[in-house]
């Protein structure tokens, strides 16, 4: 395999490419849970580069190895909770798993099952780097009781059972931020690049809110996230190019088709309805829209998912 970084949308993907198995994840909601010393049987194990398109909390109870995260590497021991969000290169080593359970989510899950407005009760899942977090045996025995009940309803079959383990997640999201981010701004945590980078997520963030709210009817162009910084559209590119793997116009792009997917699962929203809140004048620009980011048309989406569900 090519040394180089891999871009992966999924878990799943990048286990696929790591040669790892992948047999027990389901991915339908965008959320999995797993302990890794299921997969990581053969230690020590060394991941290529890759930068993945989703959130991870990793819980250890006994393990040791190190994450890399752009140019940072931590040591990552027993009794520790540790949390990546999605665009940074990274690269994981692993040397001892004994009980180490990995929750990994996209954004469409966490606007569906957690809160659509997420990020303002948990701003720390904006952060770009952050160091391993230390708890108590308390601390960390009130985690694993929810980690663990999220884990039964994973395997389980329940009707609501994305419902439920989002409920779960919700309860976990609080106890970490009672832990550990009580008056976290992620804004002020990190470089000069970084809080670029996160103030341009909060940015899109506010603005794709203020969309669906119907507090604005027009998209807003790069040159605009710019403006919104007093930054060169050029720089504020590169910076977020470089930071996350991805352009603006993929951020953007990401975040129009994850909003537009969870509004098409609301059956009293026309489409004609959904365009004009993702501020499109016209619904078949929405509609081609939507079919070249995601291969199929909103109609086509509405009808996979429902049909899924029945």
């Amino acid at each position: 395999m090519a040394n180089d970084k891999l871009n992966v949308r999924t878990l799943r993907e990048l286990y696929q490419q790591l040669d790892l198995p992948v047999d027990y994840l389901e991915e339908e909601s965008g959320f999995t849970i797993h302990y890794l010393e299921e997969t990581f049987k053969d230690l020590p194990f060394r991941s290529e580069p890759f930068r993945p398109n989703y959130f991870s909390f990793l819980f250890i109870k006994s393990a040791f190895g190190h994450y890399t995260i752009d140019d940072q590497r931590f040591e990552v021991t027993s009794d520790t909770v540790y949390f990546t969000n999605p665009g940074n290169y990274r690269i994981f080593e692993w040397e001892k798993l004994k009980h180490t359970c990995l929750i990994t989510f996209g954004e469409g899950f966490l606007k569906e099952y957690v809160h659509e407005d997420v990020y303002r009760d948990f701003s720390f899942l904006l952060s770009e780097v952050i160091a391993p977090r230390v708890l108590t045996q308390e601390q960390f025995g009130q985690i694993e009781e929810l980690f663990t009940l999220i884990h039964k309803e994973y395997k389980g079959h329940s009707l609501y059972k994305n419902k439920i383990i989002g409920a779960l997640v919700i309860a976990l999201l609080l106890k970490i931020k009672e832990y550990f981010f009580q008056d976290y701004d992620p804004i002020y945590e990190g470089n000069r690049s970084s809080q670029i980078v996160k103030t341009f997520k909060l940015n899109v963030e506010r603005h794709f809110r203020d969309l669906i709210n119907g507090k604005t009817n027009s998209q807003l162009r790069v040159q605009d996230y710019a403006d919104l910084q007093a930054l060169h559209v050029n720089y504020l590119s590169s910076v977020v190019s470089s930071k996350t793997g991805k352009t603006i116009s993929s951020w953007i792009a990401d975040k129009t088709t994850t909003e537009a997917k969870v509004m098409l699962q609301n059956e009293k929203l026309t489409v004609k309805e959904i365009a004009a809140r993702l501020g499109f004048l016209e619904t078949p620009h929405f509609s081609n829209y939507f079919k070249k980011h995601t291969s199929i048309s909103p109609a086509e989406y509405r009808k996979q998912y429902f049909g899924n569900r029945s």
